[in-house]
Formats: structure tokens, C-alpha cells, sequence
């Protein structure tokens, strides 16, 4: 077990006794490891290179240079690949016109993804699950695509070709090789994001982030409460690591107990009812959701624990730290509809789907979007699967949501039997289109859909062409797409607001 897990990882082995000890592989091991160090070093950050102690400069040096050692840590020389990604795209940033440069540089940089992906899975080490240098690779490629839309938006459009978020979005100048770098590769994001915009970014490393969110009263007090000019992300970062100790607790419990792969087992399948099955598979991805969680909410205290993420106050003057947090459990665990999940799973993932793609593809947005996301995600063929099926998954549930829900809302009591039907139904629809992106590879994809016949693919086929979903209702759901992205922007825009 140890000369296989000293194999795979590329990266430092000076945790290996650790990870002999605790059974875990080594590349595991290294990145928790290196996620506690950057939360200590976030501490130091925030109060010791405080802003009103220390130039952007410095700041901006310190970020990247911790944030480098790091990957070097975790991933060795392959760590060299975050550079030669940024340095390529950053030099056609540089010598290529503003007017196509979003252009190249998106293709430059998920092609170099999608290259590094291939060679991994394919060459190196197929169906090694883990830890693995393309992860950071992938929260690299978001920063850069996003930045790269955000330049031309700010230096080729005029103020009213954008949307409100758009307009608080774009970037008016050049950013610098360090500040390009400090963002792509600093120390609170570099292992495991997430992907936030520059402008916050600089606002952070610049002190001026921190900014009030709501008008004072005749007392000179907000709500009641004297203005909180820096709030203190203490409660919010313990808070945070204390949902991480809980989230790790249940997925090294569960998830050999309820194994996704069993659900293809024959003697499973051939003697297991079909509620059975069906619950079973709610539980394995149950089980595996936290590991998810752990490693979403961690690297979120890490950037509150420095300093990054205030997004604002509550009514009650209580400060709010989820400016760029990537999960909301209980929005997951409580979803009444497909695009509820996608909404609170992946939350800046899915924001730099809706800003890239999703907000400015002509043709079929939606269809465009999971292709986006299935590329992004890696080169296993059950990826694909996943967004494919996802992508039915969501027409059918746009259908029944226009077409079927409007008869529920008559009385609170329907609406609560349809909730709880949405709810049951999102959750097994859930679990069923994940299935591929757990098992990575067609044959045991193929054979999970088999042993359910394929029910749900026909389902949502069925709803589809039985309960269209016509243009104009089509627009009022993007309106309401562009509405709820605006207001998970909102601590953005309440910035000008306050100004």
C-alpha cells in the first residue's frame, strides 16, 4: 500500500510515515496537510501584511510565493504547469487585439487543460480518483477565462452593453504579471479555489473591501448598531471548520460502508427490490457528498481566515462571509428542483458557467453550458454522461416546474405536497445522472442505466415532448436566471450602491 501511494504522488514524501499510519494515500495527506498550513499562514496574513501595515506589493509577492510552494509541495515539478498555463495565456493577453482576445485566450487555456487532462487519465494513471495536479489546473482556467471576458468587456464595450454585474465585473485596465499571477496562483486558492472575480480580488489585497452595506439611520448607527468598518471573520471560520470536522467525520464513516460502485454489483441487482435499489442509491450519495463539502468549506475559512469574503451585513449588523463561498449544504440537501442543486452545489463553478457561457452563447445556451462543464471537468467518458443525461434532467424539469407546478399553488398544503413530491423526485434524479461521474468509465455507466432500463432518460424524454415549455415562458425563465444571478452578485453591486 505505502510503495504504491509513494508512486502515484509526484508531490513531497515527508508525510509518509502519516500516511502509513492513517491509511490514506499520500497525495490526500499532502493536501490536507497543506490547506491546515495555508489557514495558519492566512491568519499571519491578515495580521501581520494588513493593508494599513503593508504595501499590494508586498501583499501581492507574499500570496504567490506561498501559494507556489504549495503546489510544489503537493504536486512536484507538475506544479510547473500552473505556470506555463498562466505565462501562455498572459502572453496572449498581451499580444493579441482586445477585440479577440477573450477568444484565444479561452481556447489557449481550457486547450492546455484538456491536454493536461488526456495526458493524465490516459497516459499516466487512468481512474486515479484522488487528488491530482489538473484540480488546481481547473480553478486556474476559471480565473483566467473570467478575467479575460471581464478585460474586454471593460476596455471594448460601452457601459450600455453590459448588464449591472457585468459593469461591476469589468476591468478596466491591464492587470500587471504579478497581480496576474498573485490571482491565478495565490496561496488561499491555489489547491482548491474557489474562483472569485479580480476586482474583489484586488479590493482584498488592497484593503478596501470592506465597505458598509446598508444606509445609516438619524443616530449614525446601522440597524441599530455602531458601522463595523473591518469585521473580524473569527465566528465565521470556526463556524466553517467546525461544519469541515463534521462533514470529514461522516464521509470516512459512510463511504465504504456505502460504496456507489456496489449499485452495478449483479447479485445486488438481481436480488435487491427496485425501492431498495433506489434507496441505496440516495445513501451512497449521501455518503459522498461530504467529502465535497470538507474540501469546499475548508478552502472558504482559508480565505476568510485572511481576510477575503466579506460580502456585507445582516439586517441585524451581524457580518456575512459568503462573498465567494462554493457550497450551501442545506440548499443541497433540501433541493425541491434540479436547478435548485446546481445553484448551491458549485456555486462559483456554476457562476463561471453562467458568465462565460451560459450568458453569452447565442445558440442553445443551456445544452452549451453542461458541454462547458463536461469538458471543464475532465476527459472520463462518464463526465459526459453525467451532463447529458443532466442536460434532459433540466428541460424536464422546466417543463413540469411552468406547466405543472402553477396548479399546486392554490393553498399552502399543496404546495407542500408538491414539495415534498420535488424533493423526492430531485433527489433520485440527482443521484441517478451522477452516477457516470462516479464511475468514470462507460461500461459500468452503461450498466448502472441498464439495470434501471434507462426509466428516467425515458421519463424526462416523454415530459419533454409532452409538456413543452413555449418561448415566452422560455424568456421569462432567463429573466428569472438573469434576477437570481444578479442577486447572488448583489454584494457586488450593493458596493456602488453604499459608494
Amino acid at each position: 500500500m505505502a510503495t504504491q501511494t509513494t508512486a502515484s504522488c509526484t508531490g513531497s514524501t515527508l508525510l509518509q510515515p502519516l500516511s502509513d499510519i492513517i491509511n490514506l494515500p499520500l497525495d490526500q495527506v499532502n493536501f490536507v496537510a497543506c490547506q491546515v498550513f495555508a489557514l495558519l499562514m492566512a491568519v499571519w496574513f491578515r495580521i501581520y501584511l494588513h493593508p494599513s501595515k503593508t504595501s499590494p506589493f508586498i501583499r501581492h509577492v507574499v500570496a504567490t510565493l506561498l501559494g507556489f510552494y504549495l503546489a510544489l509541495f503537493c504536486f512536484g515539478w507538475y506544479s510547473l504547469h500552473f505556470l506555463m498555463q498562466s505565462g501562455l495565456s498572459y502572453g496572449v493577453m498581451v499580444f493579441s487585439g482586445l477585440e479577440h482576445m477573450h477568444k484565444y485566450c479561452f481556447i489557449v487555456t481550457m486547450g492546455y487543460l484538456i491536454l493536461c487532462q488526456i495526458t493524465r487519465v490516459y497516459v499516466f494513471d487512468y481512474g486515479m480518483y484522488s487528488a491530482d495536479f489538473t484540480g488546481p489546473m481547473m480553478v486556474i482556467t476559471q480565473k483566467i477565462t473570467s478575467m479575460v471576458f471581464e478585460i474586454h468587456d471593460g476596455l471594448t464595450k460601452r457601459e450600455s452593453q453590459l448588464t449591472p454585474s457585468q459593469k461591476y465585473l469589468a476591468i478596466r485596465r491591464m492587470p500587471s504579471l504579478l497581480e496576474y499571477l498573485s490571482y491565478n496562483c495565490n496561496f488561499m486558492g491555489i489547491l482548491a479555489g474557489p474562483t472569485c472575480s479580480y476586482n474583489d480580488y484586488t479590493a482584498f489585497i488592497e484593503g478596501t473591501c470592506y465597505q458598509p452595506r446598508h444606509q445609516e439611520n438619524a443616530n449614525g448607527k446601522e440597524n441599530g448598531k455602531h458601522q463595523q468598518i473591518e469585521p473580524s471573520p473569527k465566528n465565521a471560520v470556526i463556524s466553517k471548520l467546525c461544519t469541515c470536522a463534521i462533514s470529514l467525520a461522516i464521509y470516512l464513516s459512510l463511504c465504504r460502508v456505502l460504496p456507489v460502485e456496489y449499485t452495478t454489483n449483479d447479485d445486488f441487482v438481481n436480488s435487491t427490490p427496485l425501492h431498495l435499489q433506489v434507496v441505496y442509491l440516495y445513501l451512497s450519495m449521501l455518503a459522498l457528498r461530504p467529502k465535497y463539502y470538507f474540501v469546499w468549506t475548508l478552502a472558504d475559512a482559508i480565505n476568510n481566515a485572511a481576510g477575503f469574503g466579506f460580502s456585507g451585513y445582516n439586517k441585524d449588523g451581524s457580518p456575512q462571509w459568503d462573498l465567494i463561498s462554493n457550497v450551501r449544504i442545506l440548499g443541497i440537501e433540501l433541493a425541491t428542483s434540479f436547478k435548485m442543486f446546481i445553484d448551491n452545489w458549485n456555486i462559483q463553478t456554476a457562476l463561471w458557467l453562467k458568465r462565460v457561457c451560459y450568458e453569452r452563447c447565442p445558440i442553445n445556451p443551456t445544452a452549451a453550458t453542461f458541454l462547458l462543464s463536461a469538458m471543464w471537468h475532465g476527459v472520463y467518458p462518464g463526465y459526459y454522461l453525467t451532463f447529458l443525461t443532466g442536460t434532459t434532467m433540466t428541460m424536464a424539469a422546466r417543463a413540469i416546474r411552468h406547466n405543472i407546478r402553477p396548479y399546486f399553488l392554490v393553498s399552502d398544503s399543496y404546495k407542500l405536497i408538491y414539495d415534498v413530491i420535488t424533493w423526492i423526485g430531485t433527489q433520485i434524479a440527482i443521484s441517478y445522472t451522477v452516477v457516470p461521474f462516479v464511475l468514470l468509465a462507460v461500461g459500468p455507466s452503461l450498466k448502472f442505466y441498464t439495470s434501471w432500463y434507462f426509466c428516467l432518460h425515458i421519463v424526462c424524454l416523454l415530459v419533454v415532448l409532452a409538456l413543452p415549455v413555449k418561448s415566452r415562458r422560455r424568456q421569462e425563465g432567463l429573466h428569472d436566471n438573469q434576477t437570481e444571478h444578479n442577486s447572488t452578485d448583489n454584494n457586488c453591486n450593493q458596493k456602488d450602491k453604499a459608494t
